[in-house]
């Protein structure tokens, strides 16, 4: 009997570990067994499947299936058999969850979602949730995915480890095309890789009246995260009041943060918010970078150095050979690069290292200090600052901020800082480009090869952008050491 008993819990191990394939079709019964001739026809039985490790959910292409999938605590795959539901056939298979979220994933280990078109109602027609939940999670996986519909956003991860979302379009959501949290009591969402994704008209939550919401790609109490090569734009534009607003891709609370090589352009506010910025580094970040980005014609600043009060300590973090083109001429920053503290303690907000960036503006300033941007420890080397009249909107408060060895170029003016017209006369004046008592600025045309006319839409163009060449200016690049985006 002993032995028996033995073989019948081997089988059932063994059939645990490597999983099975589940079909699911329009044209098949949920008393099928499942299988690809005999397929089940809705997520409701799928829900009541208890999968393993190594099993395959496949949803058949072109076709709807109305519901939310749901994966709850205690089923989970491993590290070399994951748990995948994707689908099978011509096309991508659509999850309509309606007005309910189309995943509801919690405690889940080794999941992996792919090829799948997710569709709420519509932020205004009665959809209040996010597309995709991962809460509590580890080793998450979402790929190839299409989301819109929803009014929170488009994949919200909530204190999970180790997630990466690659090749998602989330776009016509609420609050955020992706949005990644932890909790401030040291619940982090910890290793999250974003990559090749876009977050595109996320408009705003209608049902958001205290903050800030319409956001493309926002991560906050995380730590370790890398953004890489994703776009965000034409967000924010209907957030539903005046105050602090989205940006098209950013962090708060957050540590060790990389968001390179990535595109936002042509994000918005409310009419009459702040922010609609591009990229933003804000209250609370340390340890994090953001290169080789292109901002353009967002309505707030291209690259935004935030700390708001209440916010933990804000340093150790770099911008470095990026682009902003025309940014910042419709709500507050009045610049392609603005700093801002209201904590209003410059202990809280400090070493900054901004080099071999190019800012180019034909509206506003290049710079724009808020007039409460109390800061310590700010670099501003190697750069080219090119704008229409005053090249610096505002003033540096404590006037500590570090300025040497940067292009400087008004393009009605030549030069222009505040009415003074001679970089000589305002470095001398105000300490700044100077070392040994000699003026290490420059103020030469950079002769860019097509400036002021980005329409790249997509971050994998910024590799062939060739706008911000200077093919008269080998010397100027020589002495700034900028790089290529490359």
């Amino acid at each position: 009997m002993r032995i028996l008993l033995f073989f019948f819990f081997l089988i059932i191990s063994i059939n645990h570990s490597s999983g099975q394939n589940y079909y699911v079709s329009g044209s098949g019964n949920d008393h099928n067994k499942g299988t690809k001739s005999f397929p089940f026809k809705t997520i409701d039985r799928i829900n009541q499947l208890h999968l393993y490790s190594g099993s395959n959910v496949y949803f058949k292409g072109g076709e709807i299936f109305k519901g939310t999938v749901k994966i709850d605590s205690g089923i989970s795959g491993t590290k070399d058999k994951p748990i995948r539901i994707q689908s099978y056939g011509k096309g991508k298979a659509i999850i309509d969850s309606d007005t309910s979220s189309a995943f509801g994933i919690y405690k889940a280990n080794y999941l992996v979602l792919s090829n799948l078109l997710l569709k709420g109602s519509g932020r205004k027609a009665g959809n209040h949730y996010n597309g995709i939940n991962v809460i509590n999670c580890n080793e998450v996986k979402m790929k190839g995915i299409d989301i819109s519909g929803f009014q929170k956003s488009g994949v919200f991860v909530y204190a999970s480890t180790h997630v990466q979302i690659d090749k998602v379009n989330s776009h016509d959501n609420g609050s955020a095309g992706i949005t990644i949290e932890g909790t401030y009591l040291k619940r982090y969402s910890n290793y999250i890789i974003i990559t090749n994704c876009r977050a595109e008209n996320n408009p705003g939550d209608p049902t958001n009246l205290t903050n800030h919401s319409g956001n493309g790609i926002v991560v906050g109490n995380c730590i370790h995260v890398l953004i890489d090569h994703c776009t965000a734009t034409n967000n924010g534009w209907d957030m539903p009041r005046i105050g602090n607003g989205p940006v098209g891709i950013w962090a708060y609370e957050a540590d060790h943060v990389t968001i390179q090589y990535c595109l936002s352009y042509r994000n918005k506010t409310s009419a009459g918010g702040a922010d609609g910025g591009g990229f933003d580094l804000d209250g609370g970040v340390t340890n994090s970078i953001v290169q080789y980005c292109v901002s353009y014609e967002n309505q707030g600043g291209g690259y935004c150095i935030f700390q708001y009060w209440s916010a933990s300590p804000w340093y150790h973090n770099i911008f470095r050979y990026n682009i902003s083109e025309n940014d910042g001429s419709v709500s507050d920053s009045q610049g392609g690069l603005y700093i801002w503290n209201s904590a209003r303690d410059e202990k809280l907000f400090y070493d900054c290292k901004v080099y071999g960036n190019i800012i180019y503006n034909e509206k506003v300033a290049a710079i724009s200090f808020s007039e409460i941007s109390l800061n310590k420890d700010f670099h501003f080397t190697h750069n080219i600052f090119m704008s229409k009249d005053t090249l610096i909107h505002g003033k540096d408060i404590l006037d500590k901020s570090e300025f040497s060895g940067n292009d400087w170029w008004s393009i009605n003016d030549g030069f222009n800082i505040d009415g003074i017209t001679s970089l000589s006369t305002w470095a001398y004046s105000s300490g700044k480009e100077i070392q040994n008592g000699k003026i290490i600025g420059l103020n030469i045309h950079p002769h860019f090869k097509a400036p002021g006319k980005l329409n790249i839409t997509s971050a994998s163009q910024i590799a062939s952008m060739q706008n911000y060449n200077m093919p008269k200016n080998l010397a100027l690049k020589k002495i700034l050491g900028l790089l290529q985006l490359k």
